[in-house]
């Protein structure tokens, strides 16, 4: 089987697993029940994936790295878009429209389960600290954030305020009147206002950095694409 063959039936894995998480929650679905699903025995599944943990790890991993794909791009499209407040727009609104991300990023047990604070995310969330700190560092170098700012603004604030965004909505009244993009600008002008510099910088400097941090953003997408798809069977070690 070549390796668009391993991707495809992997994919179809994936799709199956992604249903039933989102129907069921991943404490009632087991290997069994994604086998049958996707159409493959259990054996085929553990080609690609050790654990059911690590299947369900990887189906997060796969929309991680479509949503940072959707980052990447758009700055390429237009580098104004690799402002600190235009990008964590883009991240909340690809997340928030992303199933399985929002359970994670909202810590959605019901969906999700003991996989909220399993240690196997960890990977991930070095892979993006890492990509947070070339993309931070080049906002410096372009004067795209305040001068005044601390490593603690940045290290500690910055991810406060963003994640704040994201666990807030299990706590938001039914009926309040804000769609995704209305609490993306929310978000991008909370941003803009606490991190970056009170006259808009010159569009030039933007897009001497546009190229370097879509291509980070890139590696980090290909990492989560690494854990979504596990070890083929031409791949192990």
């Amino acid at each position: 089987m070549g390796r668009t063959d391993l991707v495809a039936r992997a994919d179809g894995i994936l799709d199956a697993a992604r249903d039933l998480l989102l129907r069921h929650g991943s404490r009632r679905v087991s290997v069994d029940d994604v086998a049958k699903g996707a159409g493959v025995g259990k054996g085929t599944l553990y080609l690609h994936w050790r654990t059911r943990e690590h299947l369900f790890l990887a189906v997060a991993a796969r929309e991680a790295a479509e949503m940072i794909d959707g980052v990447a791009a758009a700055i390429t499209a237009d580098p104004a878009e690799v402002a600190l407040h235009r990008y964590m727009r883009r991240y909340f609104v690809e997340a928030m429209r992303r199933p399985v991300l929002r359970a994670v990023f909202t810590r959605d047990t019901e969906t999700l389960g003991g996989l909220v604070a399993d240690p196997s995310r960890r990977p991930l969330q070095d892979a993006k600290i890492l990509a947070s700190g070339e993309y931070v560092a080049l906002l410096t170098e372009a004067g795209l954030l305040r001068g005044d700012l601390s490593p603690a603004d940045l290290d500690y604030t910055l991810p406060t305020i963003v994640y704040g965004f994201f666990a807030i909505e299990p706590f938001l009244p039914a009926g309040l009147p804000l769609g995704l993009d209305a609490k993306a600008d929310r978000l991008a002008e909370t941003l803009r206002r606490v991190f970056e510099p009170a006259e808009a910088p010159d569009p030039e400097r933007r897009a001497a950095i546009a190229a370097r941090a879509a291509a980070s953003f890139t590696r980090l997408a290909d990492g989560f694409r690494e854990l979504a798809y596990g070890h083929t069977p031409q791949e192990r070690p």
